[in-house]
């Protein structure tokens, strides 16, 4: 019998099973904070104000104190209490959970998720505060890419796992002879339960995904948000939880996990036999040691790298610079697609104009970012602020470095923000390094920085450009070339180090901006991520297939058993 959330979202799961075919343009949430009311940003204001200095409440087992010590980028301390529970008791509760959850079947747990997204879709607005103030985010940054199209991706990821779920059906006979024939059952089983470590900069973009990828094929799952960043992954938690309970199903099918912060809890629950998935968003060290640790679990691990931009000849050069600018300033360059690398050679760039000579391009390069940077107030909505104080120790050490070993094109500075003064704010800093320097611009440095770099001819930018993200791994390729043979062998570059390739952008079409449903994020054929997000592997290694088969007896044969 169809399930009444299925029936009431099913038009929407069949228009993203088709997205997922076509690859093109589709925004199945509205994007604009007006279709959710005139007044739909300052309610949500209203609302993430009834959590500041308050205890967040989840109905969750083996609580054993609360915790939780956020504070917000912009200067304005939250003081939201968390429940702090036993790893061991939401892991027994989760498990507990599971198995009803997964006789329900693929349209029940498909219409719940389908019900989760739409909740938490028209919480949107209230959600973008959240976000803005863990994160950073601008508002409207946040509104976008934490609302409506983190909703996206994890719809994307939904309509995956329901098309993979369906390739095989319920039941077969399989009939070799006539006195050969069985009877089949094959139901979709999970591995077991997920725990999801959270992102500080992007919680809900990088968690919405791996949180319907694994709800929907049946695991339970246990969110574990970043410490600075708990609010957003606790609101949805809570979101989901009501439309379980509501549904008829366990609400501990997934959970909020908030550590102790003297103790390292996300490396202690991720070792546990029970947690079988594990989905992580984050700095290297940590997602290295997680593929080194827990082998217990299958890893979808996103660390990010060292992306690369070449810079060889173009049509356009002033919306070249202007669309670098844009990239690296977007969210102060705390994005993992953010370009890192800028290559370029000393036989200069040539444009319409003539060529512009390699160390000229650095110079306008920087002085198009001073030029952004003159007006705060437009600024800072790309900007947003920094989200941690180790970035901001990052910047002070990279430009130490530069100083001593390199040149800096120009230095961060600190802007002050229109509304909020003690915002963390810094404009990138932009460096130039040589070649041979490679420990100035093969390595990624979380935040506003980045290093052009000076090379003989674009055949050796494009060679270390595949060398950089060889080994340190990228999300993307930026290329900006009217050259048929240099573009040719920049697309061999990105299959061999599988990144996606991106060829002469201009305007607000940026590289680290990918599209849901249009767009695979990351490939798993580098370092940067264990795995390609969003696409069929992505679901299909949450799930097997369980089968069930009798042997098919007629009348006559069971006679005959019967007269022994």
């Amino acid at each position: 019998m169809p399930h009444p959330l299925f029936e009431k979202h099913r038009a929407l799961l069949g228009e993203a099973q088709a997205a997922i075919a076509r690859r093109t343009h589709w925004s199945p949430y509205a994007e604009n904070p007006r279709a959710y009311g005139e007044t739909a940003l300052d309610d949500g204001a209203m609302a993430f104000e009834a959590y500041r200095d308050a205890q967040f409440y989840l109905d969750q087992p083996g609580v054993q104190g609360r915790g939780g010590e956020e504070f917000s980028p912009y200067g304005l301390p939250l003081n939201v209490s968390y429940p702090r529970c036993s790893p061991d008791a939401l892991i027994g509760a989760a498990r507990a959970a599971m198995l009803p959850w997964v006789r329900a079947g693929i349209e029940a747990r498909s219409g719940v998720c389908l019900e989760i997204l739409a909740r938490l879709n028209a919480g949107s607005a209230e959600m973008a505060h959240a976000l803005m103030h863990t994160t950073g985010q601008s508002l409207g940054f946040a509104f976008l890419t934490g609302g409506p199209q983190a909703q996206s991706r994890g719809l994307e990821a939904l309509a995956w796992a329901h098309r993979e779920m369906t390739l095989i059906p319920e039941q077969a006979e399989w009939q070799r002879s006539e006195h050969q024939r069985l009877e089949k059952r094959f139901m979709v089983a999970p591995l077991g339960v997920a725990l999801i470590i959270g992102s500080a900069t992007q919680p809900t973009w990088n968690a919405y995904p791996a949180l319907f990828a694994s709800l929907a094929t049946g695991n339970p799952v246990i969110v574990k948000p970043h410490p600075t960043a708990i609010l957003p992954l606790a609101i949805a938690v809570a979101v989901a939880r009501q439309v379980l309970k509501e549904a008829g199903f366990d609400a501990n099918l997934v959970t909020l996990l908030v550590g102790d912060p003297d103790g390292p809890v996300a490396r202690d629950v991720a070792l546990k036999p029970d947690i079988r998935l594990i989905d992580y968003a984050g700095a290297p060290d940590f997602g290295n040691w997680l593929r080194d640790a827990a082998r217990q679990a299958r890893l979808f691990v996103e660390t990010g790298g060292v992306n690369c931009v070449l810079v060889d000849s173009t049509y356009d050069y002033k919306a070249l610079l202007k669309n670098l600018v844009l990239s690296l300033c977007l969210d102060s360059g705390q994005l993992r697609a953010t370009p890192r690398a800028i290559f370029v050679s000393r036989e200069g760039v040539q444009t319409p104009d003539g060529l512009i000579e390699a160390g000229q391009f650095g110079r306008d390069l920087a002085f198009a970012l001073g030029k952004f940077v003159e007006e705060p107030a437009r600024a800072v909505e790309v900007l947003g602020a920094i989200q941690s104080p180790a970035t901001l120790a990052r910047i002070d050490a990279a430009s130490e470095l530069g100083e001593a070993s390199a040149e800096v094109l120009r230095f961060s500075m600190p802007l002050v923000h229109p509304k909020w003064p003690e915002a963390r704010v810094r404009t990138p800093l932009l460096l130039l390094a040589s070649a041979d320097q490679r420990d100035i611009y093969m390595e990624e440095r979380f935040g506003p920085i980045a290093t052009v770099v000076i090379t003989a001819t674009s055949a050796e930018s494009l060679a270390l450009a595949e060398t950089t993200m060889r080994e340190k791994g990228a999300l993307n390729f930026l290329v900006h070339s009217t050259h048929p043979h240099v573009r040719q062998l920049a697309e061999d570059v990105a299959l061999r180090v599988g990144v996606a390739l991106s060829f002469d952008l201009t305007g607000a079409a940026l590289v680290n901006q990918p599209s849901g449903f249009a767009d695979f994020h990351a490939s798993g054929a580098n370092p940067a991520a264990s795995c390609g997000m969003i696409d069929a592997a992505f679901v299909a290694n949450r799930f097997y297939f369980s089968q069930i088969q009798q042997h098919y007896l007629p009348p006559s044969s069971i006679d005959w058993v019967v007269d022994l």
